[in-house]
């Protein structure tokens, strides 16, 4: 097992690999930003070290600067967390070089799976059901008009190395195809540094839903289940469950061969997620993977009595599969409301600031990661996450209740949340119903009914 762990991320899955690495015995370092000297991560590592300014391009971003504190701090291993440089194929090849394990994916696998086209490439290899669209990246828009009228209005501009909704464009007719090709690669360069894009079929009204695959260095892949992350916003995930309203038991066992086959093909190790678009018909088609662990990666823990970082670590030590992870058996329902510093009734405008006062919520069936408190001060320069709220129980309408609940507890002042705006979607009916698809929010959000619910009076008394 490793010595010293170096955590390359922030807030809270930050937080989360610490204490994971506090349990299995091992020591932390924490690297930060200037902006992040007072996060909790910093204050709850053994170590930390700064490595620049606020920007993320100058900090989280910079390898040669992660590597050195990592040299100086004499880690043997480097957890990414998500986002930043978690799926950076050459950042794993670097620790490789350095001989430093790298908490994730061989580097080979994550290049293979990390391109989203190069991913859809090695699906139709495997037999895994694709969306029709473009071979390869389209290299520029007379090439994507000629693709969509040949698979057909509407198709989605996507980013080959998208995540985070970002790099991703619809396209409903010929005169939209042109802005929407451009605007998707503008935003893929200036959030990627890579502007290629791909053409695919436009899936009308799907779910979103992926499975959680675990993978040893001895040849052992198993899933654990799906989690249905089609509430979203702009192409972002705002609430995620396991399982999937839609599933049915030949459906998860379909899908689930066939992630497992296709983690299998490329010779994938430790955590990650295959992402299907399934349509109405319930006929499911592989979208991308997620070579990395993933923010909603609580759902699944909850519904299987299980720690997926600890899985992580363990795998990347050289450690088989844990029999508990391998045999491992649903036994809840969880949801997950991910809590951001936004304001639901300014169109989601990003409100950092500092924190007056900060109550999480509590009592049974009700976990709150979180790297949030009283006093802190949340930043403008990154993604505007700062809980993840997550309810578990027996049934889903329980998970639902209980939600619902803690959500009424949830107290953030001095800065606006989106607390208010779960709080109206546990309430919506045809949520409760689990009738719902990826275009369910935008179309409740434009109705005349939807209305965001007072915070607690008592509570601001």
């Amino acid at each position: 097992m490793f010595e010293k762990v170096l955590i390359a991320n922030r807030g809270e899955i930050a937080l989360r690999v610490i204490r994971a690495c506090k349990e299995l015995g091992i020591r932390t370092l924490a690297i930060y930003s200037e902006a992040d000297v007072d996060s909790l991560h910093v204050q709850l590592a053994d170590e930390s070290i700064c490595i620049g300014a606020p920007p993320s391009s100058e900090s989280y971003l910079k390898i040669d600067r992660i590597m050195s504190a990592a040299e100086v701090g004499d880690v043997d291993a480097i957890h990414p967390g998500y986002g930043f440089l978690a799926e950076n194929a050459h950042f794993a090849e670097v620790c490789e070089s350095c001989g430093i394990r790298f908490i994730g994916p061989p580097s080979s696998a994550m290049r293979a799976m990390g391109d989203k086209n190069s991913a859809r490439e090695s699906a139709r290899k495997a037999g895994v059901p694709v969306t029709p669209g473009s071979d390869g990246i389209v290299a520029n828009e007379n090439e994507a008009l000629k693709i969509a009228k040949a698979i057909g209005f509407p198709v989605m501009i996507k980013a080959v190395a998208g995540g985070g909704g970002r790099g991703m464009r619809a396209a409903h007719n010929e005169a939209s195809l042109l802005p929407a090709f451009h605007a998707a690669q503008l935003e893929a360069e200036k959030a990627f540094g890579n502007g290629d894009v791909y053409v695919e079929k436009l899936i009308l009204n799907p779910h979103h839903i992926e499975f959680q695959i675990v993978a040893d260095g001895h040849g052992r892949t198993v899933h654990l289940g799906e989690r249905d992350c089609s509430i979203q916003r702009r192409n972002q995930k705002v609430i995620e469950e396991s399982p999937s309203p839609l599933m049915t038991e030949a459906l998860r066992e379909k899908m689930g061969r066939a992630a497992v086959k296709l983690a299998e093909s490329v010779g994938y190790q430790n955590a990650g997620t295959m992402e299907f678009l399934v349509d109405e018909a319930r006929n499911f088609y592989f979208m991308e993977m997620n070579t990395r662990i993933q923010v909603e990666h609580t759902v699944t823990e909850e519904v299987y009595a299980c720690d997926l970082v600890k899985e992580q670590i363990r795998i990347a030590a050289g450690e088989h599969l844990s029999s508990h992870i391998a045999n491992a058996t649903p036994r809840a329902h969880a949801i997950q409301c991910r809590i951001n510093a936004e304001d639901p009734a300014a169109n989601f405008q990003p409100s950092p600031g500092r924190i007056a006062f900060y109550y999480a919520p509590g009592g049974r069936g009700v976990r709150v990661d979180s790297h949030a408190y009283t006093g802190y001060i949340v930043p403008p320069y990154y993604d505007s996450l700062i809980a993840k709220l997550i309810t578990f129980g027996a049934s889903r309408a329980s998970a639902i209740a209980r939600m619902r609940r803690a959500l009424d507890e949830y107290y953030i002042t001095g800065i606006k949340t989106t607390v208010p705006f779960h709080s109206a979607m546990m309430r919506s009916k045809e949520f409760r119903d689990g009738k719902y698809d990826v275009g369910f929010v935008e179309r409740l959000m434009s109705g005349d009914g939807f209305e965001l619910p007072a915070p607690n009076a008592r509570l601001h008394e």
